[in-house]
């Protein structure tokens, strides 16, 4: 496919397992400069490891953004370091913990709000604000089928911040498509990843619990949900503003 992203500047937030990380890494193998963020340091940098293992260029910040400093901190750390952002994927999030809508504790809802819903206003807040200074940028937030195209039981504060991203997005990529950036966002379905597992449950349970209700008949890939991020932020998509793509094997056609 060639490098698509040469001489691109592309911060990926939830960067140090999963959809993150192999996203980070897919940008990095088409040419780009990539940093990557999350909480754990040693995650990130085993990241960053595996990049430069394959040829590719990166680099970590550790931030919380579901807190505004960080997240300000994060931004402009990035853009001193390599001199401008041109694309983020704002991947950072939580599943919580799940329970009925009415014994959800508090906190533990609040949890996920700030991290999920509240974190990705914050990282558009301040990616928005870098990339009108230096003329447009693309910008893709993770949402989730569980939101607004799908429901599941004990999955409320989950559901509510993800259809809220999805919500989010489409009104940020009206607001600012005038002045150059494009932001869409992408809602896998079940994919492979530890969120995807209930408690106790084995490789072999899970896939015979999701190929029952799959119409695909098998768990995405991270990697596919990565094919669909580098899409959108690529030119191929140029004319895609506003939209909140489902990769879900079929799960809510």
């Amino acid at each position: 496919m060639g490098k698509r992203f040469s001489g691109k500047v592309v911060l990926v937030t939830g960067g140090s397992s999963g959809i993150g990380r192999a996203t980070a890494a897919a940008f990095a193998r088409e040419g780009a400069q990539v940093v990557v963020s999350g909480r754990d340091s040693e995650k990130l940098r085993q990241t960053v490891k595996e990049i430069e293992a394959e040829g590719g260029a990166a680099d970590a910040v550790a931030a919380d953004v579901g807190v505004g400093a960080e997240v300000e901190r994060l931004v402009t750390e990035t853009v001193r370091r390599h001199g401008k952002l041109d694309i983020a994927f704002n991947n950072a999030g939580v599943l919580g913990t799940p329970a009925p809508t009415a014994d959800l504790d508090e906190d533990g809802f609040d949890a996920v709000i700030r991290t999920n819903l509240t974190g990705t206003w914050l990282s558009m807040k301040h990616e928005i604000a870098r990339m009108r200074a230096s003329g447009g940028g693309v910008i893709v937030n993770m949402a989730s089928n569980i939101g607004s195209h799908n429901r599941l039981p004990g999955m409320a504060a989950y559901a509510a911040s993800k259809a809220a991203v999805s919500v989010l997005t489409r009104t940020a990529a009206r607001d600012h498509i005038a002045e150059g950036i494009r932001i869409n966002a992408v809602s896998p379905g079940a994919t492979d990843t530890g969120m995807s597992f209930r408690p106790g449950e084995t490789e072999a349970d899970r896939a015979e619990r999701l190929a029952a209700v799959i119409p695909l008949g098998r768990i995405g890939t991270v990697d596919e949900i990565a094919a669909a991020v580098l899409w959108l932020a690529s030119d191929e998509s140029a004319y895609v503003v506003g939209h909140d793509i489902v990769l879900d094997g079929g799960v809510t056609a």
